[in-house]
């Protein structure tokens, strides 16, 4: 069999390893009530799914406000037995029989041997993933994620800056102080002109009345979108909420159940769009999966920050390889969200990201940073 896996067909797992390498954090950021980063040291997994013909797939787990030994456990107990000695070009048939467990481990341990097993391909077909898929395009635009900040000043100093920079849009994760939140959304808009797209997460932080009042506000502000303004759980409400607001209101970043969940979403009417990423529902496949439906309903298909630098990547394929995703986002700041990659993904003169033209995901990881910070490996 050939190294690069030039006509390769039958294949064979032979092992999936596990490495825990550390994260250096030198600040505290924050997006939300639940999702904080801690100035220490979470730790990233490397995940290496090994083949009889020597073709290995790589995904990264965990983030750095999620350490990755929570999830690997799961990964290696309960996952591995079902992909050892599996072809792993049976994507969809693997997919299933790990979504089986999804009662036992998260969705981002099941996401991470997807992207893994999508890599492996890739590099057997000798073609980038998207392009395995079949790209819909070549680039997408970005837009710029906020952190949660202080004062007004704060955000509308972001926002020029994320514009100066070349990203073709801003969103707003909005500060704990509720009083300010009107002043930021009004301020933005003005500091960045009524043309640049804007968009709000304010993460499940509202009662009904007050996701009305807010929207209402987006709307004469022309935001593009709504995300998560109501708890996950009040798919009654965001039906209520959709069809009050003409902005598009995007919940399902955090629904239940992974891509079949979504199903109940779009049947209830409570979302104008999906939301998702590979770590949050499931690897490539679910996301693929997920875009098809919200296609079907003429719908949009929005990627999530993916939580780590790989997982961006894969976040990156499955943008370019449908046609109903406007943009891709990316997280500030950059410290917080790019670690282990050789070259990190960085945005071009039209403010769009492109995937690199090698097979499979086509990022060059980082070895020999992962060998020196690496502390336990997994099997």
């Amino acid at each position: 069999m050939a190294p690069d896996g030039t006509g390769v067909a039958d294949l064979t797992i032979t092992d999936i390893q596990v490495t825990l390498f550390r994260w250096p954090q030198t600040e505290k950021v924050i997006y939300s009530r639940v999702t904080t980063t801690e100035a220490s040291e979470p730790r990233l997994a490397l995940v290496t799914v090994r083949t009889d013909a020597g073709i290995d797939g790589h995904c990264f787990l965990g983030s750095s406000s999620r350490s990755a030994e929570i999830d690997v456990r799961g990964l290696i107990d309960i996952l591995k037995p079902e992909l050892i000695g599996q072809n792993p070009l049976d994507r969809n048939r693997l997919h299933r029989a790990l979504m089986v467990r999804s009662r036992a481990v998260m969705l981002r341990s099941i996401g991470a041997l997807d992207v893994a097993l999508w890599d492996i391909g890739g590099k057997v077909a000798g073609l980038p993933v998207c392009r395995l898929v079949g790209a819909a395009r070549h680039k997408v635009a970005a837009y710029a994620s906020s952190p949660t900040l202080a004062t007004v000043e704060d955000y509308t100093t972001q926002a020029k800056a994320v514009k100066a920079e070349g990203y073709r849009g801003y969103k707003i994760h909005p500060p704990h102080d509720r009083a300010l939140h009107t002043a930021v959304l009004e301020k933005v808009r003005e500091a960045v002109g009524d043309t640049y797209p804007l968009m709000y997460d304010p993460a499940m932080r509202y009662t009904f009345p007050e996701a009305v009042k807010i929207g209402r506000l987006l709307e004469r502000l022309d935001y593009v979108w709504l995300e998560d303004p109501l708890p996950i759980d009040d798919m009654y409400g965001y039906a209520k909420l959709c069809a009050e607001l003409d902005i598009m209101v995007m919940p399902t970043e955090y629904s239940h159940g992974g891509f079949p969940g979504y199903s109940q979403w779009i049947a209830m009417k409570a979302t104008d769009a999906l939301r998702g990423d590979v770590a949050l529902k499931g690897g490539i496949t679910a996301c693929l999966k997920g875009a098809a439906l919200a296609e079907g309903f003429h719908m949009n298909f929005e990627l999530h920050h993916g939580g780590n630098s790989l997982n961006n990547v894969a976040n990156l394929h499955v943008a370019l390889a449908i046609p109903n995703c406007d943009y891709i986002e990316v997280f500030l700041p950059h410290s917080a969200h790019k670690y282990g990659l050789v070259t990190e993904l960085e945005i071009d003169a039209d403010g769009c990201l492109a995937a690199a033209d090698a097979p499979g995901l086509g990022a060059e990881i980082d070895f020999g940073l992962i060998d020196r910070m690496s502390d336990e490996t997994c099997r």
